[in-house]
């Protein structure tokens, strides 16, 4: 992968812009801001995909897989970071001395000067930058945004505004979130999964504490979070603004049901509202709360703010999205790549599930991780799902590690009967819908193609119904 060197000049003039990998969520969502600023786009990625062909539609050239020729007469070259340097568009950008820079950077060219609201933390950033951008529309305000996942509710990740407002999902995972000139910011935890970029925990809470200080107006935090708790505590910040469940909460949520879509209350200066959100899960309420309290932190007031998020959000792509059911069988996609939001998921899912079964399709995410977190992962699944199928590592911007397998994950479980590995994903697909019974879901979870595996699983349900 290209580590993103932020002190490259960002140039004034864009003039013509080449996206090397501008098929994923956050690299398309950029592609069509600048198409939407009038600025030529074109780009490519190793495979073709909707996003490309909606970009395509827009007016945008697109490529489907890398070669120098792709780069065209582009002025500006954005990438990000899960490119390789042996790119060959990459490299030929280099060998003409063109403007190379990160996709933050480029975002950072988009914001301008516009009154920013930047959302970071390891889990849950998705969703809660959703859930902003869907509060101030519901509330009457016309923001720009680009967010790491779609709205399900507008149909994109990103949109022009004619506010002088922008929301963007801030990506602390190589430091570029540092680049931005924020007005508030909101944490939704900080559970450092990205060592290899920080070298420690300090240094990533660290990170935290200049990307929180640095907010012109506000610090929106978690008071549950243990890492968001030792951020806070180093804040010299004069206006910090805690959610949570915890007593001491400027925006507390108390009375939470999980059963179905959660509902809650929320408390500020002894005013309480109650709400209930279109989707499941603990996990989703506490987002809802830290985006209440940026609301509030931009100046509306609590009840209305609180019904704005609840009455117009319902998820985002790839967070606990049902693709089909077949034979009575739900199947869910979920992006959750770390043991706490694989719990979340599984968590949300068992509110909901009823008298079935939960049945998890799990593909880890990068070696590095996997050999890190092998056993976390383990647990979590063999505590929170009934029976899960293990496929091998997508590797993304890594090189394989010897040894280092999905099996590493299989292995780790005590009960061997409640796992089972397995790399072909026919395999898999089959052996999954025969474990599946009328009644359970079956869930993906991984941030990389495991959702491709889906139509192969619904496949094998019916095809079980037949042979039945």
């Amino acid at each position: 992968m290209i580590r993103p060197d932020l002190s490259t000049p960002i140039p004034s003039h864009i003039g013509a812009a080449h996206f090397i990998g501008i098929g994923g969520s956050g690299m398309s969502g950029l592609a069509r801001m600048f198409l939407k600023a009038g600025v030529k786009v074109s780009g490519s990625d190793r495979s073709d995909s909707v996003s490309l062909r909606e970009l395509e539609a827009l007016g945008a050239t697109v490529h489907v897989g890398h070669a120098a020729e792709n780069l065209g007469e582009a002025d500006t070259v954005i990438f990000t970071g899960a490119i390789w340097p042996e790119n060959p568009e990459y490299l030929l950008a280099k060998e003409r001395g063109l403007p190379i820079i990160h996709r933050s950077q480029a975002l950072h060219w988009l914001i301008g000067g516009k009154r920013l609201v930047a959302v970071a933390g390891a889990h849950g950033k998705t969703t809660s930058t959703g859930m902003v951008v869907t509060g101030l529309r519901g509330l009457g305000a016309d923001p720009s945004f680009v967010n790491g996942g779609v709205i399900a509710g507008l149909g994109v990740s990103s949109g022009s505004g004619e506010d002088p407002l922008f929301v963007i999902e801030a990506d602390e995972s190589d430091g570029s979130f540092l680049l931005y000139d924020t007005s508030i910011v909101l944490i939704t935890n900080v559970d450092a999964d990205h060592l290899d970029h920080y070298g420690s925990h300090d240094a990533f809470d660290a990170a935290f504490v200049r990307f929180a200080d640095a907010a012109s107006e506000a610090v929106v935090i978690s008071s549950d979070d243990e890492g968001a708790r030792r951020v806070t505590a180093g804040l010299s910040h004069p206006n910090v603004v805690t959610f949570g469940k915890a007593e001491h909460a400027d925006v507390r949520i108390t009375d939470i049901v999980t059963e179905g879509p959660v509902a809650f209350t929320l408390t500020r200066d002894g005013e309480s509202v109650s709400g209930r959100l279109a989707v499941p899960g603990e996990h989703n309420a506490i987002n809802a709360a830290g985006a209440v309290a940026v609301l509030v932190s931009l100046g509306y007031e609590l009840a209305p703010a609180l019904e704005a998020v609840t009455a117009g959000f319902s998820g985002t792509v790839r967070r606990f999205e049902l693709h089909g059911t077949e034979r009575g069988v739900r199947v869910y996609d979920d992006y959750a790549h770390h043991p706490t939001e694989v719990a979340a998921a599984l968590s949300a899912a068992r509110t909901v599930v009823g008298g079935g079964r939960i049945i998890a399709l799990h593909q880890p995410h990068t070696y590095s991780r996997t050999q890190l977190m092998a056993g976390e992962f383990a647990h979590v699944l063999e505590q929170l799902a009934d029976h899960t199928i293990v496929l091998d590592v997508y590797g993304a911007r890594e090189d394989p590690i010897p040894g280092v397998t999905g099996e590493l994950v299989s292995g780790a479980f005590d009960d061997a009967d409640r796992v089972h590995f397995v790399a072909d994903w026919q395999e898999a697909a089959d052996y999954t819908a025969s474990v599946a019974r009328e009644g359970d879901y079956i869930i993906t979870l991984g941030c990389g193609n495991v959702y491709q595996i889906i139509p192969q699983v619904l496949e094998a349900l019916r095809e079980g119904e037949h042979q039945a």
